[in-house]
C-alpha cells in the first residue's frame, strides 16, 4: 500500500517544491501601486526625476594631432628633448601614433618613437628665455 499523504510536508522534499511558480508583479503594477499609497495620480510624478547623465568626455582631445600639424606646415624648428636629457632639433616632418620624424639640416633625420619622448618646444623659445 502507498504510504497516506499528510498536511506535514517538508520543505526539502524536490517533488512538492518542484511546482511552485514565482510570481512578480509588473512594473506598471508597482507604479500604481505606488501612485496610489501617495494619492498622486500620475506614475511619472511618484517617480523621483533623474538628472541626465553626464556625456563621456572623448578618448582624444585631438590637441597632439593639432600641434604637430601646426609645426609641420610652418616648418617650425622644434626642440625635442628625451628622458635621458638628450636635445635634438630639427623640424618635425611627419608623425603617427606611435613615433615621429624629425628632419635635421647637415645631420641624419631621425625617427623618434614618442615613447621615450619627455617634452617638444619651439627652437625660437629657447633664444627668448636665453635673453638674446
Amino acid at each position: 500500500m502507498a504510504a497516506p499523504l499528510n498536511d506535514t510536508r517538508r520543505a526539502g522534499d524536490p517533488e512538492l517544491s518542484a511546482n511552485r511558480k514565482l510570481i512578480r508583479p509588473s512594473l506598471a503594477e508597482v507604479r500604481d501601486q505606488l501612485a496610489r499609497a501617495t494619492g498622486s495620480s500620475a506614475a511619472s510624478a511618484a517617480l523621483p526625476a533623474r538628472p541626465p547623465k553626464k556625456p563621456v568626455p572623448p578618448d582624444q582631445t585631438n590637441a597632439e594631432s593639432f600641434y604637430f600639424l601646426k609645426q609641420m606646415q610652418a616648418k617650425t624648428e622644434v626642440v625635442v628633448v628625451l628622458r635621458d636629457g638628450e636635445k635634438l632639433r630639427g623640424v618635425i616632418e611627419w608623425y603617427d601614433r606611435h613615433c615621429i620624424k624629425v628632419h635635421r639640416t647637415g645631420e641624419p633625420n631621425l625617427l623618434i618613437y614618442k615613447a621615450i619622448i619627455k617634452y617638444i618646444y619651439k627652437a625660437e623659445d629657447e633664444v627668448r628665455s636665453n635673453g638674446i
